[in-house]
């Protein structure tokens, strides 16, 4: 992906649609808490400015972004959540007004970057094109939780794209941070698209693959929902073994969600 103009772009409407779900609110409703334990609203929007302002640091100050490194590592359990509770003490307009400000700020940067630049992160460096899809994921993921806490439904939008190429790619992340040895080979990904169409990732003859809904396997991949409460079939044992432990973001396993039947 050497042009980020295209990923950049769909971030800032992934932004500005999340943006336009709690812009309206009532201040008492950005309390209301949310699928993820222990959040509310306000934490949702809160850990999307804290970690656009990380990225923007990422970007533009490495030998800054260093020091937050070392913080990360001084509290590795309880860094991201604390983060979120900073900025989700803030009064409602005040954290809307700086994650807007945040956002705008780390978009043109990123824009600005030069070609071909490389910035560090918690895990391995990113250039400007993965500092935006890993942007776009986070974002799309907290405000999948603010729409389930609104009873919002979101149209599915040709955006996911970014995040199942992202869900793909971190296969063998998504092993290694459970202990487990990558497979050797490659899988083939088939995936329906909103618009019908299928987005395919992995050679065509690879024997074990994932097949079904992109929505689906986005909600997997950001552990927005239970694999039994999705449309995906996994062909082989270790594809199935994937989507058990699937995971696009940074960071340790994630706890995931109870399926809709309760737990199992």
């Amino acid at each position: 992906m050497s042009d980020p103009t295209p990923v950049i772009d769909d971030l800032r409407e992934e932004s500005e649609e999340l943006d336009r779900l709690v812009a309206g609110l009532e201040p008492e409703r950005w309390a209301s808490p949310t699928p993820a334990a222990g959040w509310t609203v306000a934490h949702q929007i809160g850990h999307l400015a804290w970690t656009d302002h990380c990225a923007w640091t990422a970007v533009t100050d490495p030998d800054g972004f260093r020091a937050l490194v070392e913080q990360a590592l001084a509290a590795p359990h309880t860094y991201v959540d604390d983060g979120a509770e900073e900025y989700a003490r803030a009064r409602p307009a005040a954290l809307l007004a700086r994650w807007r400000e945040g956002r705008a700020a780390l978009e043109k940067a990123l824009r600005e970057a030069p070609d071909g630049a490389r910035f560090p992160w918690f895990g391995p460096p990113m250039s400007a094109a993965s500092v935006a899809t890993a942007r776009l994921m986070e974002t799309w993921a907290h405000a999948q939780d603010v729409a389930d806490t609104l009873g919002v439904t979101r149209a599915p939008t040709g955006r996911l794209r970014h995040i199942a190429w992202l869900g793909v790619r971190t296969r063998d992340f998504a092993h290694s941070v459970h202990g487990l040895t990558p497979p050797a080979e490659p899988f083939r990904v088939e995936l329906t698209a909103p618009g019908g169409e299928v987005w395919a990732f992995g050679p065509k003859d690879a024997p074990q693959r994932v097949t079904g809904s992109a929505l689906d396997f986005c909600l997997l991949v950001t552990q927005r929902a239970h694999r039994a409460d999705l449309d995906l079939t996994a062909d082989g044992p270790d594809a199935d073994r994937w989507l058990d432990i699937a995971q696009a973001f940074a960071g340790p396993p994630g706890e995931g969600r109870e399926p809709k039947g309760g737990a199992q």
